[in-house]
């Protein structure tokens, strides 16, 4: 069966400390969580920083503080994927500019983040055809089916490039949203017109069964404290390289595997 690509969403935007202790924020954190994952399993990190109140920030600066820890910790083929995520704070130029600077080899825009103003949506497909020429690999976030319906016109429009895009499935929400279920991903596969590369991530304990049901119809997965927090069976995870060896286990058992670092890197072009 297909390998799985998993990726790590280690910290996200909106947790603290509070959440749990062991929430990477700081670079070194960052690095020392990113390397655990990778040996646990994963083959990319989702990558979010803070400003120096634990606030989210898409600081360029402070992305490539972040880049160069894990780099400089011996993880060079570790795929690093930097979101662009707006939590009601930045606009889409400012999405923009920050990719422009630290040119990362991956990141993550919600489509109606990114076309969510029509006085920038030439801006926008000119970013994106830039990235493309660059060798960017771009994960798309969608949030539902009109989502997805919108990014295939986008695409067929010629503001989409497809060449190195992928898609990232949402199940759930943050707070009293719907559960995340399996079955929520037969909508957005439903809904698609463009077959591309695709992944789930899952608020909350169901995280584990809807990543392997995503697996088991062809997907990769998304997994880590920026969504959920707790092992399968309902207990605490020390830290997200359990939340990775616990899925990796599962898998194995189900005879699949998880993707070598240069096949993952393959896998998305880079």
């Amino acid at each position: 069966m297909r390998p799985i690509l998993i990726m790590s969403a280690i910290n996200g935007a909106r947790r603290t400390k509070a959440d749990h202790p062991a929430l990477p924020l700081s670079p070194a954190d960052i690095a020392t969580e990113s390397l655990r994952c990778a040996e646990a399993g994963a083959s990319a990190i989702h990558l979010h920083v803070r400003d120096d109140e634990g606030r989210h920030s898409l600081d360029a600066g402070r992305y490539a503080e972040a880049i160069a820890e894990i780099r400089q910790r011996g993880a060079r083929d570790l795929i690093l994927q930097v979101t662009t995520e707006a939590v009601g704070l930045y606009g889409p130029a400012e999405q923009m500019a920050m990719v422009r600077t630290v040119r990362p080899e991956a990141f993550s825009v919600a489509v109606r983040e990114l076309f969510s103003d029509p006085a920038l949506a030439g801006e926008a497909t000119a970013f994106l055809a830039d990235c493309a020429a660059g060798g960017m690999a771009v994960q798309y976030i969608l949030y539902d089916g009109a989502d997805v319906q919108r990014f295939d016109a986008l695409a067929e429009a010629g503001q989409i490039p497809l060449a190195n895009a992928a898609q990232l499935f949402v199940l759930g929400r943050y707070g009293d949203g719907p559960p995340s279920t399996p079955a929520a991903i037969l909508g957005f596969l439903s809904a698609r017109r463009h077959i591309l590369d695709w992944s789930v991530c899952a608020f909350g304990p169901t995280e584990s069964a809807c990543c392997m049901a995503a697996v088991l119809l062809g997907g990769d997965v998304r997994m880590g404290f920026e969504n959920n927090l707790h092992l399968p069976d309902g207990r605490l995870a020390p830290d997200n390289a359990a939340l990775v060896t616990h899925f990796v286990a599962a898998a194995r058992a189900l005879g699949l595997r998880p993707l070598e670092l240069a096949e993952a890197r393959a896998r998305l072009g880079l």
